[in-house]
C-alpha cells in the first residue's frame, strides 16, 4: 500500500506553500505502510517562531483554497516551536530549526519512501541550504 494520489497532491500543495514562506529542509515521507492513521508526513523547519507561524498560515490557506481541506487538529500553535497540522490523509510538521535538530523526525522515518516534491520546492531547498 502506498500513499493515495490525493495525499501526494496535498503534500505537494503544502510543500509549495512552505517553500513560498522560505521554509528550510522540506521533506515528505510515505508512511502508509507503517501507520494506519495517515498516508504521509511533510516536515519543514524555520529559523524563528514568527516564521513557523507564517509557514503554518500559508499551508493552511493554500490547502483550503486549492484542495478545499481544513486540518482536523492543530497542535503547538501557541508556542510556535513545533506546529502539527493533521489533515487525516497527511500530517504536516513545521518545526523551529532547534527542535527539528533535537527531535530528528527524519531519522525515525528514514526507512519510509520519500515522496517526490515539485521541482520548485527542491530548488528552494537547494538555495536555502547554500545561504
Amino acid at each position: 500500500m502506498t500513499a493515495s494520489d490525493r495525499s501526494v497532491q496535498l503534500v505537494r500543495i503544502a510543500a509549495e506553500a512552505a517553500a513560498d514562506k522560505l521554509a528550510d529542509d522540506i521533506l515528505a515521507y510515505d508512511v502508509s505502510e507503517q501507520l494506519v492513521i495517515t498516508d504521509a508526513f511533510l516536515l519543514c523547519s524555520a529559523t524563528n517562531d514568527r516564521q513557523v507561524r507564517a509557514i503554518v498560515d500559508e499551508i493552511e490557506d493554500r490547502l483550503r483554497t486549492e484542495a478545499d481541506v481544513k486540518p482536523v487538529r492543530r497542535e503547538g500553535e501557541r508556542e510556535g516551536r513545533w506546529v502539527l497540522l493533521d489533515y487525516v490523509d497527511i500530517v504536516v510538521h513545521v518545526q523551529h530549526e532547534d527542535d527539528r535538530t533535537f527531535y530528528a523526525l527524519e531519522r525515525l522515518w528514514k526507512d519510509c519512501p520519500a515522496i517526490a516534491l515539485p521541482e520548485s520546492v527542491m530548488q528552494a531547498n537547494l538555495q536555502r541550504a547554500r545561504s
